[in-house]
C-alpha cells in the first residue's frame, strides 16, 4: 500500500510559540521570584489560582512531555525504588523518578534545566485520586502547602449535592491562596478569568467540531499537539488568540477538501488516554491506512461548556464534576454514541492503558454493549499512556492491520 501523504497544519508552529512562551515564563517567574507559582491537576481550579495572580504549572503536562520524549520509562523504576508500585499511573511515577534525578525534558525542549519549585499545589480528584498522592508527595518533599478539591465519581448525572460540595471545596481554598499569593482575592478578576476560559473551551471544542467534515482536517494526533493551550493556558487571553488562528485554518480546510489523512476510508474514534510515546508510530500506521481517527473522548476533555463568569464558583464546579471520566458507564456510552453517530465513525479504538484504570473503558463490557447498539465494531490496544515496557508495536501493528481488513470486508 502506498505511503499516505500528510498535510502539515501551517497552525503547528504558531502552538510550538505559545507552548514555549508558557514554559519561559515558568522559569524565569522561578529564578527571579517576580510571581508566585501553582502547580495544578489538569482539570483543578486553574481559574482561581490565576485570578489570584499565580502562574500555573501543570505537572500532568510535564508527565505527558515524559511519555511523548519516551525518556519515562528511564525514571518509573527511580520512583518504584521509594516504594511506589510499577502498577499506579506511570504519569506519577515517571514525574517523581525524573525530579528525583534532577531531569526534565524542558532541557532539551527549551534548555530549562528543571521544573519551577511551586509556592502551593492544588488538586482534583475529578479524574482520580493519584493527583492526591502525587502532590502529597511534593508537599512533603518541598515543604509547599496542598490544597484540593476532592470530586464524587460515577454519576448517571451531576447532582446538585456535588456541585455545591465542589463549589464550597473551591471557595474553601481562597484564604489559604491570598496568604500564599500575598493578596487579597477580587471577585471580578475570578469572573474575568472564567469568562476568558470558556472562550477558550468554545473555541477549542470548534476546533475539535471541524472533524465532522468528509474528509476530516484534523486527526487525534493532531489534536493531542494542538490541545496544548486548552489545557496549560486557559483563562488567559494567548489560548484564545491561539485557537483562533487554528480555528481559520480548519475551516479553510474544510471548504478546500484538505484532508488530514489522504484517501480518507475509514473514520475512527479513539476511547482512552494517547501512547505518548508512540504517537507519530500510530499516527503513521493508521495514514497507511488510509484511516483517519479523528474524534476522541481525551481531546474532548477539555471543553467545560458549563462555565459561566456570572456565577464563577458554581459553575466552576459544575463544569469540573461533569466530566467524561467522572461519570458512570451509562452516560459515558450515551456520549460515545452521539460522537459515533455524528462524526459518521466506522469504528471504535479502545486503548486499555495498562496503569490508568480511570481513564480505561474496555474491562467492565462497555465495547460489545456499544458494538451491539450502534453495530459499529471495535478494536482493544493495549498499551500505558507512559509505559512502553506494556506496549508491543508488532502485535499492535498486526492487530490494527487486521481491524481494517475487517471494515474493509
Amino acid at each position: 500500500m502506498a505511503e499516505s501523504r500528510r498535510v502539515e497544519i501551517k497552525a503547528s508552529a504558531q502552538v510550538r510559540a505559545v507552548m514555549e512562551q508558557h514554559f519561559r515564563e515558568l522559569d524565569e517567574a522561578a529564578k527571579t521570584g517576580n510571581r508566585k507559582i501553582a502547580w495544578c491537576s489538569s482539570v483543578g481550579p486553574a481559574e482561581l489560582a490565576i485570578s489570584m495572580g499565580f502562574l500555573v504549572y501543570f505537572y500532568e503536562n510535564h508527565g505527558a512531555m515524559l511519555g511523548s520524549t519516551r525518556t519515562a520509562t528511564d525514571y518509573i523504576p527511580v520512583t518504584n525504588a521509594v516504594g511506589y508500585s510499577p502498577d499506579i499511573c506511570s504519569y506519577l511515577t515517571s514525574d517523581i523518578g525524573a525530579y528525583l534525578r534532577g531531569e526534565t525534558p524542558l532541557m532539551r525542549a527549551y534548555g530549562i534545566e528543571r521544573v519551577p519549585k511551586p509556592d502551593v499545589l492544588l488538586y482534583n480528584t475529578n479524574q482520580c485520586r493519584e493527583v492526591y498522592d502525587w502532590m502529597s508527595w511534593y508537599s512533603r518533599e518541598l515543604k509547599v502547602p496542598l490544597y484540593g478539591v476532592n470530586t464524587p465519581r460515577t454519576q448517571r448525572q451531576s447532582r446538585e449535592d456535588v456541585v455545591e460540595s465542589v463549589a464550597a471545596q473551591i471557595e474553601e481554598m481562597v484564604p489559604g491562596l491570598e496568604e500564599v499569593a500575598g493578596r487579597r482575592f477580587d471577585i471580578d478578576e475570578f469572573r474575568e478569568v472564567v469568562a476568558t476560559s470558556r472562550e477558550c473551551s468554545q473555541l477549542w471544542e470548534e476546533c475539535l467540531d471541524t472533524a465532522e467534515a468528509m474528509p476530516s482536517p484534523m486527526t487525534f494526533f493532531d489534536d493531542c499537539i494542538h490541545m496544548g493551550p486548552a489545557v496549560v493556558m486557559r483563562g488567559r487571553k494567548e489560548a484564545n488568540d491561539y485557537y483562533k488562528i487554528l480555528l481559520a485554518e480548519l475551516k479553510e480546510r474544510v471548504e478546500q477538501g484538505v484532508a488530514a489523512v489522504e484517501g480518507e476510508r475509514h473514520r475512527l474514534y479513539w476511547e482512552g488516554m494517547p501512547i505518548w510515546g508512540k504517537l507519530r508510530m500510530m499516527s503513521e500506521l493508521f495514514a497507511r491506512l488510509n484511516s483517519c481517527i479523528l474524534v476522541s473522548t481525551y481531546c474532548n476533555s477539555w471543553v467545560f461548556s458549563a462555565l459561566d463568569p456570572k456565577d464563577p464558583f458554581k459553575s466552576m464546579a459544575r463544569a469540573y464534576s461533569s466530566i467524561f471520566i467522572g461519570q458512570d458507564d451509562n452516560w459515558k456510552e450515551d456520549y460515545i454514541a452521539e460522537k459515533v453517530e455524528r462524526f459518521n465513525v466506522d469504528g471504535i479504538l479502545y486503548h486499555d492503558s495498562k496503569t490508568c484504570p480511570n481513564n480505561t473503558n474496555s474491562r467492565y463490557g462497555m465495547p460489545d454493549r456499544l458494538s451491539e447498539r450502534l453495530g459499529v465494531p471495535y478494536l482493544i490496544i493495549y498499551g500505558d499512556l507512559n509505559d512502553l515496557r506494556c506496549f508491543s508495536e508488532e502485535q499492535t501493528i498486526t492487530n490494527v492491520e487486521a481491524f481494517i481488513e475487517q471494515l474493509e470486508e
